[in-house]
């Protein structure tokens, strides 16, 4: 799936015609609506209902629309963000985040850093957690909303804790334990997992062992994925389960079932930077973090 796709599904969803929709974004009707219908089957889920009279949006395609506009919106400011870097610009802030793992954290602190330093350019940069540990150590950015604690084997950085999410366990949504309010974590035992791959998300195996660990057991993966979305298809396959944090819940998810576990287990998120990044904007960013976090970082 590639940013175009996006552009002219969120042209179709927003004219509700085809015709009008093609017009608008330069192309032939007959490319549009393949576009439109090679993204439907990259994805799995029908986006739009289709008659010869109408054309209507499916809950899914409701859904999906937001999350495009979204998308669509980050991926300008990336480029904004980029070219700022590249001119030098100073008096800025250049942070990253996941765009597929992200919580209403970020636009909260940007929101609240952008009003208190209206003059300090923010830059922002979709990664992945092992690239956010690289550009952290090559001072590429200031700060990142990694996740997982950093391993050991990162160097120079220093991180926080700034919150503590539910941990769920995602199944097949046919698996019998779907059927469960919540699932005891011993029950997954005898069961095969699928991780995160320690090329992007390192950490991540450490991670399960040690959430594990209580029950008893020590997972085994049979799978990894590179990314999240990646992740949740191969449970959906029903190559294994696993275990996330519960904003999980805010990718595409046909063919899953996310249940909390008993006893509830939390997992800390974190923010990384690097420890000798003595810019003022940094500082001033991770108080904001902090302030907006303590309530419900306990």
């Amino acid at each position: 799936m590639e940013l175009r796709h996006l552009r002219y599904f969120v042209a179709v969803a927003e004219i509700l015609n085809f015709t009008k929709a093609a017009a608008k974004l330069h192309l032939a009707q007959p490319s549009l609506t393949r576009q439109i219908h090679n993204l439907e089957e990259e994805i799995g889920v029908r986006l739009l209902n289709r008659s010869k009279s109408q054309v209507a949006l499916t809950e899914e395609g409701r859904a999906f629309l937001v999350d495009a506009r979204r998308v669509l919106a980050l991926a300008t400011e990336s480029v904004q963000a980029v070219q700022h870097l590249s001119g030098g610009e100073t008096g800025q802030l250049n942070i990253a985040y996941s765009s597929n793992f992200s919580f209403e954290l970020l636009p909260e602190t940007l929101g609240a850093f952008r009003q208190a330093f209206p003059h300090t350019a923010l830059n922002l940069f979709d990664l992945t957690p092992a690239e956010q540990f690289r550009a952290l150590e090559a001072r590429k950015i200031d700060l990142g909303f990694v996740g997982l604690r950093p391993p050991a084997s990162t160097r120079g950085l220093q991180w926080e804790s700034i919150a503590r999410h539910r941990t769920v366990v995602v199944l097949p949504v046919k698996h019998p334990l779907a059927r469960q309010r919540r699932v005891n974590l011993g029950a997954l035992k005898t069961m095969f997992f699928v991780g995160m791959s320690e090329k992007t998300h390192p950490g991540f195996r450490d991670w399960l062992c040690e959430t594990c660990q209580p029950a008893g057991f020590t997972p085994r993966i049979l799978q990894d994925a590179e990314l999240e979305p990646a992740l949740m298809t191969f449970v959906a396959e029903g190559l294994g389960v696993t275990l996330a944090r519960e904003h999980i819940k805010n990718l595409p998810h046909p063919g899953v079932a996310f249940r909390p576990l008993a006893p509830p287990v939390k997992t800390d998120y974190y923010i990384a930077w690097n420890r000798d990044n003595d810019s003022r904007a940094l500082q001033q960013y991770i108080e904001i973090v902090k302030n907006l976090t303590a309530p419900v970082a306990s």
